[in-house]
């Protein structure tokens, strides 16, 4: 699984704004080959996305320097990338702790 964090600096929206965004965007992201989860951020510190990918090569088919001048001239600033692989991951939820997709019980 990869992991890639898109920060946006300077964009603050109100919360009513940030949802209205989502919605309208998420078609977008809606079935795309390889993305298994998109969380959209709003924060003090600007706007983006954390994704979560399949792989590499599939994030890589998304993030095109095409892409990055859209999001510049949507958003008037540059975006940030950063790719993190992940091996592990703990759901509390369902109480889970998962290595490369192999979920083991937690108690």
């Amino acid at each position: 699984m990869l992991i890639a964090i898109v920060q946006i600096p300077g964009l603050e929206r109100s919360e009513e704004d940030a949802i209205a965004s989502a919605r309208t965007s998420a078609p977008t992201f809606s079935h795309m080959p390889g993305l298994t989860r998109k969380y959209f951020l709003n924060g003090e510190n600007g706007g983006g996305g954390v994704y979560i990918w399949e792989s590499r090569e599939q994030a890589d088919a998304w993030y095109t320097p095409e892409w990055a001048n859209k999001i510049k001239e949507r958003f008037g600033a540059a975006p940030t990338l950063t790719y993190y692989d992940n091996y592990v991951v703990l759901d509390n939820i369902a109480n889970t702790f998962s290595v490369n997709g192999t979920d083991e019980p937690l108690d």
